[in-house]
Order: structure tokens, then sequence, then C-alpha cells
């Protein structure tokens, strides 16, 4: 609950305290508070068991933290009914992605060869990807799509 509270934030907080209550006072404040967390927990749980006598036995297996979804996925992503673990453990992504490097550069060393010899004759339905931009005017105003912004 407090994993983010370092050691000097929390003398800090027992100074403040201190200084705010009073040493006199300052006990009867920890209990009071005590009291009313051990309250809420005790409401929590009892509410928590009257939804689960409603719901009946078909959902004694539900856990509340279930309906956080990301506990929702990783459970369901765990569960081995699916075999995601065969998939996943199946998966090599160094081996995808240099097959992926390897397509794309033989393709791009085809498509240089095919776009020097397709602008010397008709473009037969190939455009060439390396070919840059002409310069335009600087005054000249980049076209304006309405329907895109």
């Amino acid at each position: 609950m407090f994993n983010d509270i370092g050691p000097l934030e929390l003398v800090t907080l027992v100074v403040l305290a201190v200084l705010v209550f009073g040493p006199e006072k300052l006990p009867k404040m920890i209990q009071d508070v005590t009291r009313t967390i051990r309250k809420i927990r005790e409401f929590s749980e009892s509410a928590k068991a009257d939804i689960r006598e409603e719901l009946g036995p078909e959902f004694k297996d539900f856990e509340f933290e279930d309906l956080n979804p990301k506990t929702f996925i990783r459970k369901q992503l765990d569960n081995d009914e699916l075999g995601l673990k065969e998939i996943r453990n199946g998966f090599d992504l160094k081996k995808e992605m240099a097959e992926v490097t390897d397509a794309v550069h033989s393709r791009d060393t085809d498509s240089s060869a095919s776009s020097s010899s397709s602008s010397s004759g008709s473009s037969g339905g190939s455009i060439d990807m390396t070919k840059k931009p002409e310069k335009t005017d600087p005054d000249e105003r980049p076209p304006f799509d309405a329907d895109a912004t």
C-alpha cells in the first residue's frame, strides 16, 4: 500500500503528525485511524461474502480482482487450455525479423533494377518509390485536403 514512501518521507510524516496533533493526542488519533481502517476492511469483506452468496455455487471461483481488465487478461493468457504458451515459445522474434529484413532488402534490390528498366520504357503499373518529390517554389502552398483535417 505504501511501497512508494521512502524513509525520509515517513520521518517527515511522523514529525508533521506530532506537530499538528501534539504528542498527547497522537496515540488516540492512531487508534482511531486503525479502528476505522479495520471497520472498512470488515465491511468490504462482508459485502464480498454477500455478493458471493447471491451469485450462487456457479461462481464459487469468482474473484473480485478479475474485474480489473489487466488481471483478467493476464489470468486468461496464463491459462494453458488455449495453447498460447506453445505458440509464444514457438515464435522466434529474431528469426521473423531477419526474414522480414531479408525480404525487404531483396525486394528493394529487385525494385531498383526494375525501376531503371521501367524508366527507360513505359511504366507498366509499377511505382518508383525511390523517386524524390520535385522541389516546389517557396511561395507555393502545399496541397490542402479538407477531408484529411
